[in-house]
Parts: C-alpha cells; sequence; structure tokens
C-alpha cells in the first residue's frame, strides 16, 4: 500500500506517463509542495518498485512500472479482505446502506451483476 502522499504521486505519474519532478509538481494542487520533497517521494516509490527512470545526465525523467489498474486490483483486494472479510455480499451491502444510493445507481448495479451473470453463463 502507499502512503496517501505516495498515492497523490503516482496518480501525477499514470496521467503524465513520464515526468520530470518539475512536471509533477506542476500537476499538484496548491499549495505546492518543495520540490525536495516531491522528488524524496519518487525514489521512495522507485525503491518500492512502483517507479523507474530514465537519466539524462544528472536529471531524471520518470516513469511509472505499476499500471493504475494493478494497483487498483490489489488495493480492492486489500479493502475486501482486511475490512469487509473477503465478502463481496459485505461489500455491497456496506456500499448500498452507507452510500444512500439513488434508484438510479441501484438500476447501474442490477444491470452489473446481470451481465456478470450472463458472461458466466455464456462460459459454461
Amino acid at each position: 500500500m502507499l502512503t496517501p502522499t505516495e498515492e497523490r504521486i503516482m496518480r501525477v505519474l499514470w496521467q503524465l506517463e513520464l515526468a520530470f519532478v518539475k512536471e509533477v509538481i506542476a500537476k499538484l494542487p496548491e499549495p505546492k509542495p518543495p520540490y525536495n520533497t516531491v522528488s524524496s517521494v519518487i525514489r521512495l516509490l522507485e525503491k518500492k518498485g512502483f517507479v523507474d527512470h530514465n537519466a539524462f545526465g544528472k536529471t531524471h525523467q520518470y516513469f511509472p512500472i505499476v499500471s493504475k489498474k494493478a494497483y487498483s486490483k490489489r488495493t480492492f483486494k486489500d479493502l475486501l479482505g482486511n475490512y469487509f472479510e473477503g465478502s463481496h455480499k459485505s461489500l455491497v451491502s456496506f456500499i448500498v446502506n452507507e452510500e444512500k444510493l439513488n434508484e438510479t445507481q441501484i438500476l447501474e448495479l442490477e444491470k452489473l451483476i446481470k451481465k456478470q451473470r450472463k458472461q458466466k453463463q455464456a462460459k459454461k
């Protein structure tokens, strides 16, 4: 798992795909963090295996090596396992009850479930 600061910077790198530290800072909201802070966080992300770089002399251009989709999957599995004991039913129940879904949102969930059911039946 990434810290909130690391995740914020990864979101920028996923968006830009290839960036120098200054370009990352430019995409961050105000107040802008100091250059050294962002540079340090990116180097930590590199040590964690999320980011790599191309060197241009003393300057580095960074790029993500873990995709947003792969990170989302891993984070979702952690969320499901750590907070809902691995139960998809508990997760959906939480969303329905806590988020106070409107009728349109409930219908959208039902459509997704029906679509998944059809896909599973087609595979049989």
